[in-house]
């Protein structure tokens, strides 16, 4: 079941931490996104609450005892280096904690606050270190927008864009945990085989040529399930802890050579970056939207993967960006230009969806484990979530401000997701930023 709106939503809610009432920022007492932090190189991770442009330290807050009270598993799971511990624990007890979070940062009304050792708690995001959220253990990436696998069909097989099972289940592959990265790492170009050029017939090594982004969004996963037994649609949404921003780097030239018969492999497992605050799912409450509408003659799902619940309230109602910058751009002082918009409600399958058909075999999910939608794509030419789509395979070459294009990245090119949710009524939550820039192989 979906949480549900409560007082921590209200939008006349503000602040003590003054950065945190612009209406503009991502991280209002609103929101209240949580990610592992290292006050200093030498220093233990720790876990932090983003509020405005500071954060919490969560750990710092219970040697005050200003986490008193709450159920002694979440407590316990404050002074951890990750948010494992955390994400294990049943998302009504966990819910425990977003609500003392709200009491501690809200200017007015709360029972107990930071505000009187602030100066001690409140940490600048800039003086920190941010780290991956959880030690993932496992990562599964989806492939759920209709409009991305139909345009990359349509480049492969312009007579049956979709393969038969598309429509039925959540097409998805077990991605490579060990190279998930956070925000800010450098992504190095890969090398690897591509198909042999016209005339020879041994494919080639070298440097990626064909690199690309793509625009993905990723749910952390709470409270796992035993090995055999499967995670039902009606509980699917309680085992997802919060969401992040993803960018599953793609050597397009590496894919195209190697993926048949099972996949992708090297073109996806060099890096894959996470952005570092995770949203929970309590605080987009306010956001939900319908799962995606089906055209007539589309199949419905098979019994397993359809409710009234997840078809009324499945959807998120996330508006997406893509922001590309190259060196030129940097040293003429131009900003990072605007190269696709899209929003995750437009997804063919909702997140619940891919978390009961992921455990619909018995596979046992476990907390901190990451799933992706794969790349968020819109109907409009504008809102394709990859260059791959957006330049239609290079032939089409994407213009950027200062006369410079591109088919795909170069290096030193800088690629930055955003993302953020607003509706009348609320107050707008964001999810910070997710970058990184290409470096030479």
């Amino acid at each position: 079941m979906s949480p549900r709106l409560d007082g921590t939503h209200e939008a006349s809610l503000r602040s003590w931490v003054e950065s945190a009432n612009d209406p503009a920022g991502d991280f209002p007492v609103q929101n209240l996104p949580l990610g592992v932090l290292r006050r200093g190189p030498l220093l233990p991770p720790r876990i932090g609450c983003a509020i405005g442009d500071r954060l919490l330290d969560l750990a710092a807050c219970g040697e005050r005892g200003l986490l008193r009270g709450l159920p002694n598993e979440v407590e316990a799971a404050c002074r951890g280096t990750s948010l494992n511990a955390l994400m294990a624990i049943e998302a009504r007890v966990r819910a425990t904690l977003r609500h003392r979070l709200s009491h501690l940062l809200r200017a007015e009304g709360g029972f107990v606050t930071a505000r009187n050792d602030a100066g001690t708690l409140l940490l600048r995001q800039a003086d920190v270190e941010l780290l991956l959220p959880a030690a993932i253990g496992d990562y599964s990436d989806f492939y759920a927008s209709l409009h991305h696998a139909s345009n990359v069909g349509k480049m492969l097989r312009p007579d049956n864009p979709l393969l038969p099972n598309y429509k039925w289940l959540p097409v998805g592959y077990h991605g490579r945990a060990s190279s998930l990265v956070v925000s800010g790492t450098s992504v190095r170009r890969p090398s690897g085989q591509s198909e042999p050029a016209a005339g020879t017939d041994a494919p080639g090594f070298g440097p990626c040529r064909n690199l690309d982004y793509e625009l993905e969004v990723g749910a952390f996963l709470g409270p796992g399930n035993a090995l055999g037994e499967p995670v039902p649609l009606s509980e699917a949404e309680g085992r997802i802890f919060g969401l992040v921003l993803v960018n599953d780097w793609s050597a397009r030239d590496l894919q195209k050579w190697e993926y048949q018969p099972l996949g992708p492999f090297l073109a996806k497992s060099f890096a894959t970056t996470l952005s570092p605050w995770v949203v929970t799912l309590e605080a987009l409450a306010p956001y939900r939207a319908p799962a995606f509408v089906r055209a007539p003659g589309d199949p419905q799902p098979l019994p397993h993967l359809q409710s009234e619940q997840d078809r009324a309230q499945g959807g998120i109602d996330l508006r997406l960006e893509v922001l590309l910058q190259t060196p030129s751009m940097r040293e003429r002082g131009l900003p990072p230009a605007c190269v696709s918009r899209s929003n995750l409600k437009d997804l063919y399958w909702t997140l619940a969806q891919m978390v009961a058909h992921h455990s619909s075999n018995g596979c046992n999910l476990r907390p901190g484990d990451l799933i992706a939608s794969g790349t968020v794509s819109g109907e409009t030419k504008e809102s394709r979530g990859c260059l791959l789509e957006r330049t239609w395979r290079g032939s089409e070459p994407l213009e950027l401000p200062g006369g410079e294009t591109r088919r795909f990245l170069e290096d030193g090119d800088e690629v930055i997701l955003r993302g953020h949710c607003e509706r009348e009524g609320f107050a707008r939550i964001g999810f910070g930023e997710c970058r990184g820039v290409v470096s030479g192989g």
